[in-house]
C-alpha cells in the first residue's frame, strides 16, 4: 500500500499533486499479484465522521483514468453526507478490471483485507458492478463494509432509496422552474436504466411522465421499454431530444462542453456521481444557457442515507426513505442561495456542505 506521503517520491510529485488538488488525506494503492486485484482507496474527508463511499469495479482503460474516478468520486462522497446531515466523510473505491470475469471470493477476499488493515478509517459498501453478495465476500475479512443483504440484517440494495432521493430532488426542481413540482406529462429523458435509473423510471412512469431511455444494455432498455412504455432513443441522440429533463443516471461527466450547446431540456436531474465534466466552468455555462441543474450529490445521496441507516444499527428501511425526503426541500434552499447569491447551483451546494464540515470541525477541536 502506499500513502500521500509516500507519493512525493513518486514521478517528481505528480502524483501527490494530482491528490492534493481535492484536499485529500490519504490515497491507498492495493495491488495483490497471486488474485490479480489492483484496487485504489481515496480517503477525502473524515471530519465528520469514518470516510464512507462504495466500491466500483470498473474495466478502466489506463491507471490514470482510475484515478481520476477515484478522487473525484470521493470528494463527492465527502459533500454527499455533509449536506445530507449524516456523520460520515468522503471515501470511495474502484477496483480495476472486468467484474464479468475476475470477481472470485479470493479475489473480493483480499480487498477486505485492504480495507480491514485501514482500521475503519474508511468504510466501504457497493457501487457499480458491485452487489450484497459481494459486500457478504468482502465482509469475510473485514467489519468495516455495510450494504450487506437483509437477511444478513443489512440495508440490502440501496438503489431504491437512491432513486426515491433522485425523483425528490427532480420534483423540487420543476417546482422551482415550472411553478409546479407535477411530473405529469414532463418529457424525461434517462439516461442509463441499471438499478437506480430502472427505479427512477418506475417513479416517472407512475407519475405519467413521458419517458424517453438510453443504456449500453439493449436487454434492459427493452424490458422496461416494454414494462413501462418508455421510448428508447440512441446513446448519443439522448443529448439532442426536445425535453424538459435530463437525468444522467450512468456514469460522470456528461454534462461537458459539447453536451451543454447540445441540451435543449430546462433542467437537469439525475442519479449520476460527477455529472459536471469541469463543476467550475460547466455549472457556470448551464447557468448561462438558462437550464437549472440539481447538484448530483444532493439528490443521489439516498444512497449513502440508506447505508448510514445501516451503520447505525437495527436497519429500518422506513427511517432510511424519511431521511431522503429532506433532499427536497434542501434542494429548493440551493436553489434559493443560488439566485440570492449570483452563483451556480453547484456552488451554493459546495457552500452548505463545507459550511457544515467547517462547523463540526470547529466543534472537535480541542478547548
Amino acid at each position: 500500500m502506499m500513502d500521500v506521503k509516500e507519493m512525493e517520491k513518486v514521478e517528481g510529485g505528480f502524483l501527490f499533486s494530482e491528490v492534493s488538488k481535492l484536499g485529500h488525506e490519504q490515497v491507498v494503492f492495493c495491488y495483490d499479484e497471486p488474485t490479480g486485484l489492483k484496487a485504489i482507496i481515496g480517503i477525502h474527508n473524515t471530519v465528520l465522521g469514518p470516510a464512507c463511499g462504495g466500491t466500483r469495479m470498473w474495466n478502466y482503460t489506463n491507471e490514470q483514468e482510475a484515478l481520476t474516478d477515484v478522487l473525484r468520486l470521493s470528494r463527492g462522497m465527502t459533500y454527499k453526507s455533509a449536506i445530507s446531515g449524516l456523520n460520515f466523510g468522503g471515501g470511495k473505491a474502484v477496483i480495476i478490471g472486468d467484474a464479468t470475469t475476475m470477481k472470485t471470493e479470493g479475489f473480493l477476499r483480499r480487498f477486505g483485507k485492504f480495507v480491514e488493515s485501514l482500521g475503519g478509517k474508511y468504510i466501504t459498501a457497493e457501487d457499480v458492478n458491485m452487489k450484497t453478495r459481494d459486500m457478504e465476500i468482502i465482509g469475510m475479512e473485514t467489519k468495516y463494509v455495510t450494504g450487506l443483504p437483509e437477511v444478513r440484517g443489512g440495508g440490502g440494495d440501496p438503489s431504491p432509496v437512491t432513486a426515491y432521493g433522485t425523483y425528490l430532488g427532480m420534483k423540487a426542481t420543476a417546482k422551482k422552474v415550472f411553478g409546479s413540482d407535477s411530473l405529469t406529462g414532463k418529457k424525461v429523458a434517462v439516461q442509463g436504466v441499471g438499478q437506480v435509473g430502472m427505479y427512477l423510471v418506475e417513479h416517472l412512469a407512475k407519475e405519467n411522465a413521458k419517458l424517453y431511455i438510453t443504456d449500453i444494455s439493449e436487454a434492459k432498455l427493452k424490458t422496461i421499454s416494454e414494462k413501462f412504455g418508455a421510448t428508447v432513443v440512441g446513446m448519443d441522440e439522448v443529448y439532442d431530444l426536445n425535453v424538459d429533463i435530463y437525468a444522467p443516471c450512468a456514469l460522470g461527466a456528461t454534462i461537458n462542453d459539447d453536451t451543454i450547446e447540445r441540451l435543449k431540456c430546462q433542467m437537469i436531474a439525475g442519479a449520476a456521481n460527477n455529472q459536471l465534466a469541469d463543476e467550475k466552468k460547466h455549472g457556470y455555462m448551464l447557468v448561462d444557457k438558462g437550464i437549472t441543474y440539481a447538484p448530483d450529490f444532493l439528490i443521489n445521496a439516498g444512497g449513502i442515507i440508506n447505508v448510514y441507516e445501516e451503520y447505525l444499527g437495527n436497519y429500518n428501511r422506513e427511517s432510511a426513505y424519511l431521511q431522503a425526503e429532506n433532499i427536497y426541500n434542501t434542494c429548493l434552499n440551493i436553489f434559493d442561495v443560488a439566485e440570492s447569491e449570483n452563483i451556480s447551483t453547484q456552488d451554493a451546494a459546495i457552500k452548505l456542505a463545507e459550511k457544515r464540515i467547517s462547523d463540526i470541525g470547529n466543534v472537535r477541536l480541542p478547548r
